[in-house]
């Protein structure tokens, strides 16, 4: 099973561009990215800039219209992830609780939907554009 951990850090939906974190946290979060890696469950991981310096693009009657950030309704932004493959949701969430994480920061821990879940007709879509 894969299974997406969003990091939501606190404060990031204000970071202002450029913002980076402090090199003790990265320090703490390599070693647990190298723990992740040695367990033979990483299948990828990245960072993100913060949200002022990225857009929002927005749908409307088969319209799309762009508004690039800061996004002043936003009260939790995504600031990395880790995409993993592990056997279960229980151990999805083992993992995700040693996370070198601060106060009040959050991972969101959200299964992949593998094709094979899917009713026949979405699976036969899904083929035709090599899926």
């Amino acid at each position: 099973m894969r299974f997406m951990m969003l990091v939501i850090p606190k404060g990031y939906e204000k970071a202002a561009p450029g913002t980076m974190p402090d090199p003790k946290k990265i320090e703490e979060m390599m070693k647990y990215n190298e723990s992740l890696q040695s367990a033979g469950i990483l299948l990828a991981l990245d960072g993100l800039h913060p949200p002022a310096t990225g857009a929002r693009v927005t749908f409307s009657h088969g319209k799309a219209k762009v508004a690039d950030g800061p996004f002043a309704d936003a009260k939790e932004t995504i600031g990395g992830y880790w995409m993993i493959k592990v056997k279960s949701r229980e151990e999805a969430l083992q993992w995700a609780a040693r996370a070198p994480m601060g106060d009040d920061e959050i991972i969101e821990v959200r299964q992949v939907q593998e094709m094979s879940e899917f009713p026949p007709e979405v699976q036969a879509a899904g083929a035709r554009l090599g899926q």
